[in-house]
């Protein structure tokens, strides 16, 4: 449990500091935030635990100082921004210097480029759980009637580019914004195949453990991007306090990412075996939910339960596996 030691000293230190900066209200706007980063998020911690398997002792470490820095600065702060000026035509500095100057505008800003943020995270994380459950090499199934035929169409080339590519067509079709979020999910498709034939290549021509090691770390925060993008929107729903905002993720993140190293020194998913589909059927349905969420507004309560349910419904799965 040492792991954890830390996220919780950091946490308590920023929950008092923004206490002293905002009272109660920012207080509980805050602790608010954090729950839900971990809540939205812990699907994202199991399948983080699987690419972290991989990776030497050295770059797990790497994983939880530099990706931290990675994932509360640049995912929930600077991407953002970058993000919002593409759109507006703005520099990114000019975003950055937006979100501290007139917070409510720059919420304004984001609610603009949701689609955009929704179809590149929407594309990414359809492929991430398309690509795993056509894998032919998937032998251990746990909503079996589904999974088996998903496994026997996998025998067919790039079926999941195919099924993106469609699911992004008709909905970009149906899309007020459509060269938006026809281009967004196309990078965000390109994003997937160049990380996975990147990772592919280097498995194949046995890299070596740096090399490797770099690689998955990069893909790592970027499926975390993916995963995150929405939350950031979604707290602009909440507060439009920048500080708020980037303490209430930033103690998410720091925990969500402590809980992957957890689960990967206790090897959790080798004894829970169903718990790793759990987490991709929560990816599919987090993935379809941020592509609907582009032509019909989604529940944010939906969204949330979408990974609570599924990753809940495998570890009771798993647990009755492991008893019979």
């Amino acid at each position: 449990m040492r792991l954890f030691i830390a996220p919780a000293l950091i946490s308590l230190s920023a929950l008092v500091a923004i206490f002293f900066w905002g009272g109660w209200p920012a207080f509980l706007l805050v602790a608010l935030l954090s729950l839900l980063e971990v809540t939205l998020s812990f699907d994202n911690a199991v399948v983080n635990a699987k690419v972290l398997a991989q990776m030497s002792p050295a770059w797990q470490r790497r994983f939880l100082t530099w990706g931290i820095l990675i994932a509360v600065f640049g995912t929930r702060l600077i991407l953002p921004a970058i993000i919002v000026g593409l759109a507006a035509w703005i520099s990114p500095l000019a975003a950055a210097e937006l979100a501290l100057n007139d917070p409510e505008a720059y919420g304004r800003l984001m609610e603009n480029v949701a689609p955009a943020i929704s179809a590149f995270g929407g594309v990414f994380l359809l492929m991430v759980a398309l690509k795993y459950f056509f894998d032919v090499s998937k032998h251990v199934h746990w909503i079996a009637w589904i999974e088996r035929h998903l496994v026997r169409w996998g025998r067919v080339e790039a079926i999941e580019l195919a099924l993106a590519l469609a699911t992004l067509l008709g909905l970009s079709y149906l899309a007020e914004n459509q060269a938006t979020v026809l281009s967004a999910g196309s990078i965000g498709l390109l994003t997937f195949v160049i990380m996975q034939g990147i990772t592919s290549t280097l498995d194949v021509k046995a890299g070596t453990i740096v090399s490797s090691g770099a690689v998955l770390f990069i893909y790592l925060n970027i499926l975390d991007s993916a995963f995150s993008l929405d939350g950031v929107v979604g707290a602009f729903a909440l507060t439009t306090a920048i500080p708020i905002i980037f303490v209430g993720l930033g103690i998410g993140a720091y925990f969500v990412r402590s809980i992957t190293v957890y689960l990967v020194r206790k090897k959790t998913l080798n004894a829970l075996r169903y718990l790793e589909h759990g987490a991709h059927w929560a990816i599919f349905g987090l993935g379809l939910s941020m592509l609907t969420g582009i032509v019909v507004h989604v529940p944010e309560i939906l969204t949330g339960l979408i990974g609570l349910v599924f990753v809940s419904l495998a570890y009771v799965s798993s647990r009755r596996a492991i008893r019979s």
